[in-house]
């Protein structure tokens, strides 16, 4: 799930005529009437942005699926036949992404229901309950190749709190994928800007070949959202 898209606001209709990049003033939306100030914010940022016109046009889910093709062309993560585990998968982008790429055995948790994205399996489930880890491979059947984490936690306002929800899920996510993974697979997790830690940067950095962090060109420029991509799984 992520906090830059709530999966289940409707979308709505992107402005016609003319190119994103040739408009003057941003659109707004004809009425705000029953709306909440950062729910309009949010409505009018979407009809004005290309990526999520671009996701809408193509029949993607969410933006989101810009990023993982971003960091998959970059990085070539997902093969033909690979095992995916997908944490936070709500509304489904990063698993049609996968998909399309030539994933067959995939599946995905979230707090928050998702459509069926067959082959995909789906289970609607906090990742945080002792039980999510043993069922999620026992409905793969497998060691995954890729694990992949979009989770985000609902922030409170409060900086020192938001900052360790938002680090419990890194180290809860990152302490799965060493778990399971195959020899040789890789680990992407959203994060934020000094929102981990050096002993869990260190932690990757002996149990795989190469950690970076990506920002992707979908990923709002006013975001401090970052992706952090660990590469050759070690065992």
């Amino acid at each position: 799930m992520s906090d830059e898209e709530p999966p289940r606001r409707r979308m709505v209709k992107p402005p016609s005529g003319g190119k994103d990049s040739g408009r003057g003033k941003p659109a707004r939306l004809k009425t705000a009437r029953g709306r909440t100030p950062s729910s309009q914010a949010w409505l009018e940022r979407q009809i004005n942005d290309p990526f999520s016109a671009e996701a809408r046009a193509l029949g993607l889910r969410s933006r989101a699926a810009f990023k993982l093709s971003e960091i998959d062309d970059r990085f070539k993560l997902i093969r033909k036949g690979s095992r995916i585990i997908d944490l936070g998968c709500a509304p489904g982008g990063w698993i049609q992404v996968a998909i399309q790429r030539g994933a067959t055995d995939i599946v995905g948790i979230d707090l928050l229901p998702v459509d069926p994205l067959a082959p995909a399996q789906l289970v609607q489930m906090d990742f945080t309950d002792p039980a999510a880890g043993p069922l999620l491979m026992e409905m793969l059947g497998g060691a995954p190749d890729l694990v992949l984490s979009d989770m985000a936690p609902n922030t409170v306002g409060h900086r020192e709190t938001d900052h360790l929800r938002i680090v419990g899920l890194i180290e809860a996510a990152a302490e799965f994928a060493i778990s399971v993974l195959k020899p040789g697979g890789a680990f992407v997790a959203k994060a934020f800007q000094g929102g981990e830690t050096a002993t869990l940067l260190a932690g990757l950095k002996k149990r795989f070949t190469k950690v970076q962090h990506v920002k992707p060109k979908a990923s709002r420029t006013d975001s401090s959202e970052v992706f952090l991509v660990a590469t050759g799984f070690k065992g």
